[in-house]
């Protein structure tokens, strides 16, 4: 169905683009597309495009609900072995101790009225009296639970069965809710209904625990008939209880699952009011703009969300040339006095957006955040949200706002105000007037913050020769166009997740402010457009561990005793910086002229003094990291000591394999132990006793990067005064 939407909208486009050649582009638009639609094709198109909708919408809410179920079952599975079966056994062992007490009492009035007055009776009677007063039904059932109890069982573990999305080209995640125009009225009811059956569940929680306490007062069985029975009640609502309890946890854990999913879609905000009927709009519904995931109705006139389908590509904005009067230092506009600095929103004629200092491109929302401290600052970017590119406004106002950009059937931009013929005029309108984004939101633009020096445009990097792959996509050689300077790229694949290109671009956050000969040079981050790009200095030498392989008959031992001291240079230097880079290894080492080392690859390093891993352990290099970080996830520079002890290792067995023959399980399992692997041959004696160190089990007795920089600085030069 897909494949048959695509060539409609394809032979509409070539359509379009061959007449556009001979007729001038605005008649074109208004008259062809008017044409076109009105004919077969136009109504293929619509028929197509209909049919694509309702199964998407099939997909995402069948997708929905099997994650939910998974979720249901998850806690279900868990209450029934942590709370149902043991409180069915308790519950039982109540019965029992109720039955006892009302035989104690049925006895107890049979002996009231058999006393005879016969000496004999009369002493069988006493011995009968003392022997029902000694009856404890608590002592009858002592050992009841502890006799009785079973082993606990195994926790099921319920998997997401990912196959089930493999053709969902990302849209359908596992474990995640899809939360689109498809679906997020039906997650809205869906919450409504469970926090409906919340409270109805809470009431009759409240009502059993209430009539529970009035049927045991104190928590003691009574031996009075009447109270035994209300005894028996209260233990039966107990279990009740214990029960309305394990299904409000399963709808609070579903619940939890659909707001942090409507929470993410709530931080691009609509603006209120807005006339979702116009046609060919594209509406994300409003939400509370301080991020504390509230979500607020839909349109009061009942209207729905527009069908995302009918505009799948946003339209270029229309270059204008407006003018913004200067402002004062209190952010307020001036019609007479320059404000000190030029002003970013001050546009010369026919500038497109793109070329604006404060149009970021695709600039996380992370970034985004760090770079809007005062209240006015703001900014625009892109995002992609359910295959369509939307045009935001960022700004600080009491917190971070974040609005989309709207379209009127006009092709005009407008957020809750008038509607411009392009997104400039429309950002500079907002700016001149003072006027608030959103009456709701009360946000005023007073500061366009513009990109920083090391944000490049996408089109001032031409891509060369791919000379690697990484985690997040393919490396390339490439050529500065304002320069001609040779340097390497590391490009992200545009379908990745959100999650994963933040981690893409965490290398060049900690990279831009590194300067360091050791240490592998930030240019810029690309982030204008698709694909996101990371631009470094090109080192010429490649990975570390290819050369050593290539190399390893003519390198010296003077030579690696220097690549030694290189990284343990930049290692010193990571270290004053509180970098922890958790990935130190001769793969991530690059080789520049005169076979200087440089540290690379900084996509899993931290810059704090002590990192907790929160995430799991998935793709952890096993091999190079500390003890403490695998067994406790606790990460600090000690552990890169660890791992400088191996690329040591690596460096003197030229490229050798650590732990040769051995899984990652069993090199675990060995160091555990106290095993350490031999010196590579020829490797000098001082040399090994300082891999030693590095791999002290206890982090505390390893050196740190300043003392093993002197160490093998002295090493070094002692080294070099033996071949004079």
């Amino acid at each position: 169905m897909r494949s048959r939407f695509e060539e409609h909208y394809v032979k509409y486009s070539q359509a379009l683009n061959s007449v556009s050649q001979t007729v001038s582009k605005p008649r074109i638009l208004t008259n062809f597309a008017t044409i076109y639609k009105a004919g077969r094709g136009g109504r293929k198109l619509d028929e197509v495009r209909d049919k694509y909708q309702k199964a998407c919408r099939k997909l995402h809410l069948t997708h929905n609900e099997y994650v939910l179920l998974l979720c249901e079952a998850a806690e279900f599975e868990k209450d029934f072995r942590t709370v149902l079966l043991p409180g069915l056994l308790e519950h039982q062992q109540s019965v029992q101790e109720t039955f006892i007490a009302s035989w104690k009492q049925i006895l107890l009035e049979v002996s009231q009225y058999s006393d005879l007055t016969s000496e004999k009776f009369k002493e069988i009677q006493k011995k009968i009296e003392s022997g029902l007063e000694a009856i404890k039904p608590s002592d009858e059932y002592n050992d009841f639970t502890e006799k009785h109890k079973t082993t606990p069982t195994e926790p099921v573990k319920f998997m997401f069965d990912e196959s089930l999305v493999e053709d969902s080209a990302g849209k359908l995640l596992p474990n995640q809710l899809t939360v689109d125009n498809l679906t997020v009225e039906w997650l809205r009811n869906k919450l409504s209904d469970l926090e409906g059956g919340i409270k109805e569940n809470q009431e009759k929680r409240t009502n059993l625990q209430s009539s529970n306490q009035e049927a045991i007062p104190n928590g003691k069985v009574s031996s009075n008939d009447s109270n035994n029975r209300l005894s028996y009640t209260g233990e039966t609502n107990k279990k009740e209880v214990n029960e309305l309890k394990c299904l409000e946890r399963k709808m609070l854990k579903q619940t939890e699952l659909i707001k942090c999913a409507l929470n993410e879609l709530g931080c691009e905000e609509v603006p209120s009011g807005l006339d979702l009927s116009i046609d060919n709009q594209t509406f994300i519904s409003n939400s509370s703009e301080q991020g504390d995931g509230s979500q607020s109705g839909l349109n009061k006139k009942g209207h729905r969300l527009v069908n995302m389908l009918k505009k799948p590509f946003r339209r270029k904005s229309a270059p204008s040339s407006p003018v913004a009067p200067p402002r004062t230092k209190g952010g307020r506009r001036n019609s007479s006095t320059q404000s000190e600095g030029a002003d970013p929103v001050s546009l010369s004629i026919n500038k497109p957006l793109v070329d604006e200092e404060w149009f970021h491109g695709v600039l996380p929302r992370e970034e985004v955040v760090r770079l809007l401290t005062q209240d006015g600052d703001f900014l625009v970017r892109e995002t992609t949200r359910n295959d369509e590119c939307q045009t935001v406004l960022s700004v600080c106002w009491g917190g971070h706002k974040h609005f989309i950009v709207q379209t009127t059937n006009e092709g005009h931009y407008r957020f809750e105000g008038p509607a411009f013929p392009s997104i400039r005029e429309l950002i500079l309108y907002q700016f001149n007037s003072a006027s608030p984004v959103t009456g709701r939101s009360g946000a005023v633009l007073y500061k366009p913050i513009p990109r920083e020096r090391w944000e490049l445009n996408n089109d001032d990097v031409v891509l060369l020769d791919k000379i690697g792959r990484g985690n997040f996509g393919d490396v390339y050689k490439a050529q500065l166009k304002s320069s001609s300077q040779e340097v390497a790229v590391k490009t992200c694949r545009v379908t990745l997740p959100d999650d994963h290109k933040k981690k893409f671009l965490q290398e060049g956050r900690i990279l831009k402010q590194y300067d360091h000969p050791n240490i592998v040079k930030l240019i810029g981050i690309c982030v204008q457009k698709q694909p996101i790009m990371i631009v470094m200095e090109l080192v010429p030498g490649g990975s570390l561990l290819t050369f050593l392989r290539k190399k390893s008959s003519a390198l010296t031992d003077g030579q690696l005793m220097n690549m030694c001291l290189d990284a343990a240079a930049g290692m010193r230097y990571l270290e004053s910086k509180n970098c922890i880079h958790r990935d130190l290894a001769a793969r991530n080492c690059l080789v520049g002229y005169r076979n200087t080392v440089k540290i690379s690859d900084f996509g899993m390093s931290r810059e704090e003094e002590e990192y907790i891993v929160s995430d799991g352990m998935k793709q952890i290099p096993i091999k190079w990291t500390a003890p403490e970080a695998l067994n406790f996830g606790k990460y600090t520079s000690l552990c890169d000591v660890w791992s400088y002890g191996i690329l040591c290792w690596e460096i003197f067995s030229r490229g050798g394999t650590p732990y040769s023959g051995l899984s990652n399980s069993k090199a675990r399992e060995k160091i555990d132990s106290g095993y350490r692997m031999p010196a590579p041959e020829n490797t000098p004696d001082e040399m090994y006793r300082l891999m030693l160190r590095c791999w002290d089990y206890q982090p505390e007795n390893r050196p740190n990067f300043e003392q093993i920089y002197t160490v093998v600085d002295t090493l070094c030069a002692a080294y070099r005064v033996s071949f004079l």
